[in-house]
């Protein structure tokens, strides 16, 4: 059975999850000294937007795991505070969701499902309003969410939903490394190893986003251990 705490994964989506998906491994984030981290995070505090990404960025890789949830509750109100005041900007909305994609990873169990059923109306929200804003990420953490979740009667979880979303996501972002990355996951998951190193060798082919240094640098740890674990299929 998935377990619901892999929602986590979400975190990294973005922007395109995403937040997504949506985060790298605590100990990755102490391998990354503060020299490195801090930078990263400045550059990416500089718009309303980026506040929500730097505010997240800093609870995922800095914060201990013990303190995630109780830091990620304030940013989910300040988050919804930017949907109130542009209640048609899917950007926010989708960030929301991505966050509470997050806090819903962190929480696990049964008790996470209240924090995932409210990303995925943020996600559909968003996807009604503009399906290709932030590079189609709402459909890609969608898809993500589907894919990781338990299925009924313990979640909504669908891999068939999911598989569908996840291809939409690459119709509309075919060279993006989300997309890419989370399909690749998605076929490893299901067993399809061969069409996994295709989409995975694509994600890591993938140009450098330059407003999104620290995503880009948890997604590429990512991709690095995906790749490891198919070399283990060979």
């Amino acid at each position: 059975m998935k377990n619901i705490a892999l929602v986590t994964q979400i975190a990294l989506l973005i922007i395109t999850l995403s937040d997504v998906n949506y985060a790298f491994a605590q100990d990755d984030v102490n391998q990354s000294s503060s020299d490195v981290l801090t930078p990263l995070l400045q550059q990416e505090a500089q718009s309303p937007l980026s506040v929500l990404q730097h505010e997240w960025a800093h609870i995922n890789y800095v914060l201990a795991d013990k303190q995630k949830e109780s830091a990620f509750s304030p940013l989910i109100e300040k988050a919804k505070l930017f949907v109130e005041q542009d209640p048609n900007n899917p950007e926010f909305i989708i960030w929301l969701g991505i966050i509470q994609s997050s806090a819903a990873g962190v929480k696990g169990g049964l008790g996470a499902l209240e924090y995932a059923k409210a990303a995925r109306k943020c996600f559909e929200h968003a996807m009604r309003l503009d399906e290709k804003a932030l590079a189609g990420s709402a459909i890609t953490s969608l898809g993500v969410l589907y894919h990781k979740l338990p299925s009924w009667p313990i979640s909504f979880g669908s891999d068939k939903k999911a598989k569908k979303l996840l291809e939409h996501a690459l119709e509309i972002n075919p060279d993006g490394i989300d997309p890419n990355y989370f399909y690749a996951e998605f076929l490893y998951d299901n067993g399809e190893y061969d069409q996994a190193r295709a989409y995975v060798k694509k994600a890591s082919q993938a140009p450098a986003r330059r407003d999104r240094p620290l995503a880009d640098l948890g997604r590429r740890q990512e991709i690095s251990r995906l790749e490891d674990k198919l070399l283990q299929k060979s």
